[in-house]
């Protein structure tokens, strides 16, 4: 296959604004690696006028796609998750072009996880994991059980993807193979809430306490990268000065919730402002110091 496919590589590797090149081949017949190409090819560029681009290939029987994307581009598919099978094309991927070594020094960045990474990737999971929880016990609530069940299943996705980040390792497709190694007490709730015996509405019952548990306890740690950012300055924070700030962007849909939550745990304390309404105020949040 990459006999077949070295005309158009060769191609792309003399174009100076090309960085490297990935070739990731389909291995078993259901490739969700390859959106079920035979291979794909991967080009990271400098700049371009797109940010990435797609070419589809049939040569010999055989099907390709060329997709083209900028460094930038490719960056923030791997810090905010945007396509999570990138960081498997990269650490998977046969390299067949690398630019002053730039995918190599990459994929050692993927394999550290520099903290500063790990930290927004924990608040941006963390926020989803509010969110899905709140929806979990709505549903349950209103004795929706089966579209709580399925909010459940998610929720402890998010659960267990949080905790991967935790240990320093990006998600992977095989998320609950990784669950079981790096967090076997997750791993038992969801298998409790798959296998158990118990009637449906007993089972959301039992993971909406446990949940709780959970997410209470990792509160601190996980909006970690929301609270540095917080303790830049002394005075409080409005809701919009927070979701203007640049390194917030990845997580500002679910910042509501995320405060609303640290808040109700006391992580964080509010202040109030007047406003030219009189008994209206306006809503600031700083770190609780005590």
């Amino acid at each position: 296959m990459e006999k077949l496919f070295k005309p158009i590589y060769e191609e792309q590797a003399n174009h100076t604004n090309t960085l490297g090149i990935i070739l990731i081949e389909k291995t078993k017949p259901d490739s969700p690696i390859t959106d079920n190409f035979d291979v794909i090819m991967l080009v990271v560029v400098k700049a371009s006028d797109a940010d990435w681009h797609e070419k589809h290939y049939e040569f010999y029987g055989k099907t390709a796609a060329m997709l083209t994307l900028t460094e930038r581009s490719l960056n923030k598919w791997i810090d905010t998750n945007g396509n999570r099978k990138a960081v498997e094309w990269i650490l998977a991927g046969k390299v067949v072009f690398d630019r002053d070594e730039y995918i190599s020094n990459l994929k050692d960045q993927l394999r550290r996880f520099p903290h500063e990474k790990r930290d927004l990737r924990k608040t941006m999971e963390f926020g989803k994991l509010l969110k899905s929880y709140s929806e979990v016990k709505d549903l349950y609530a209103s004795e929706q059980y089966k579209d709580a069940f399925s909010r459940m299943v998610h929720t402890l996705h998010y659960l267990a993807r949080l905790a991967v980040v935790e240990e320093g390792y990006h998600p992977e497709a095989t998320l609950w193979s990784q669950v079981k190694e790096t967090d076997p007490e997750i791993y038992k709730l969801y298998d409790e809430l798959i296998e158990s015996d118990e009637p449906i509405a007993k089972r959301i019952q039992l993971m909406i306490l446990a949940a709780d548990f959970a997410i209470s306890r990792r509160a601190k740690v996980s909006a970690k990268h929301l609270l540095d950012i917080m303790d830049e300055r002394t005075e409080a924070w409005s809701c919009e000065e927070l979701k203007d700030h640049p390194k917030i962007a990845s997580y500002a849909v679910d910042l509501t919730a995320i405060l609303h939550y640290l808040t109700e745990k006391g992580i964080l304390v509010t202040e109030k402002s007047e406003t030219k309404v009189a008994g209206v105020y306006r809503r600031r949040y700083r770190i609780n110091q005590e």
